[in-house]
């Protein structure tokens, strides 16, 4: 007993020990992930909208843009853009390491939420469009009163598993220099080589607190919007 309370005790003092530098490197990765998440969806939704309405010369274009990112690994497009592009010689892509996280980060989020809007677009029923055109609206007005309500409620689920992988990429934004959570676990280790399980420990836990709400709100968010199957336009 007495030696378990003293190994609690130590690990205690860790704990406390590396709170402030651990409690650093989440609010780097929570500023990251945060505009990442609000940056992509937004660059994402666009790009989704556009591919949806079959644009002439964009559809093609706007596919390879998301199957390019999609199919190759975040690390590799971290390199490209922290990397091989200051070494154009074009002095706006000389990005700071921050700079250059936020622009990958964003960019691979847009991919993947491009891929589910147009996907939630094609989604809704083609009646829902022949009887908006039977009263009268145009393209636009379609596509904005009577798909795209009923397309975000689709997109809810795996948007969410979108967010949660985006946070968790994260870990990886140190090779660039990005002190985040995971960057301050490792500083951590070095201290107390000993402890390396139980700091690895703590920083899932950490990222499990923060990815845990995400999706629970998204749980919500689906009973709040109602059942994802479109309903009839009336």
């Amino acid at each position: 007993m007495q030696g378990g309370a003293e190994m609690v005790e130590r690990y205690w003092n860790i704990v406390v020990a590396l709170a402030p530098f651990l409690w650093k490197g989440f609010l780097e990765t929570l500023i990251v992930s945060l505009v990442g998440v609000v940056a992509g969806s937004l660059l994402g939704f666009l790009i989704g909208v556009i591919r949806s309405q079959r644009v002439a010369g964009l559809t093609g274009l706007l596919g390879a843009y998301i199957h390019c990112l999609r199919g190759t690994p975040f690390l590799v497009q971290l390199y490209l853009f922290y990397f091989v592009l200051p070494n154009t010689g074009i002095s706006w892509l000389s990005w700071d390491s921050r700079t250059a996280a936020f622009v990958a980060l964003s960019i691979y989020t847009s991919s993947y939420v491009a891929e589910i809007v147009a996907s939630a677009i094609d989604a809704v029923p083609v009646g829902q469009s022949e009887a908006a055109t039977a009263v009268g609206m145009t393209r636009l007005q379609r596509l904005w009163h009577v798909v795209l309500p009923q397309a975000l409620k689709l997109t809810v689920a795996p948007m969410s598993g979108v967010y949660v992988m985006i946070i968790k990429s994260t870990a990886i934004l140190s090779v660039v220099g990005i002190s985040e959570l995971t960057r301050q676990g490792e500083i951590a280790i070095l201290r107390y080589p000993r402890d390396i399980l139980f700091i690895y420990g703590v920083i899932a836990a950490i990222y499990f607190l923060y990815c845990y709400p995400v999706l629970r709100f998204a749980r919500w968010m689906e009973k709040r919007v109602g059942s994802a199957r479109p309903t009839e336009l009336d």
